[in-house]
């Protein structure tokens, strides 16, 4: 079986219609997960998402920042 240049296009457009539809349907059905939740589950989430974020940044150990010379532009611009 030979596949000619038409046949492969066809095949490749074909492909690009199924895919297109699979990425439409997989984003519907991440919209239907997501209207799901009532408003209080996601400021629950998005708080208890707070707290822990919060809680991590206490236990990292805290880095001082150098004083960085300013560029030869800014001390021109200055004065």
């Amino acid at each position: 079986m030979s596949v000619n240049a038409r046949s492969l296009w066809k095949l490749v457009g074909l492909a690009g219609v199924v895919g297109v539809a699979a990425t439409g349907a997989l984003t519907v059905r991440a919209e239907r997960k997501r209207q799901a939740y009532t408003p209080d589950e996601v400021r629950a989430q998005l708080h208890t998402r707070y707290a822990q974020a919060a809680a991590d940044a206490e236990q990292r150990p805290r880095v001082d920042l150098a004083p960085v010379r300013r560029s030869l532009r800014d001390r021109l611009r200055r004065r």
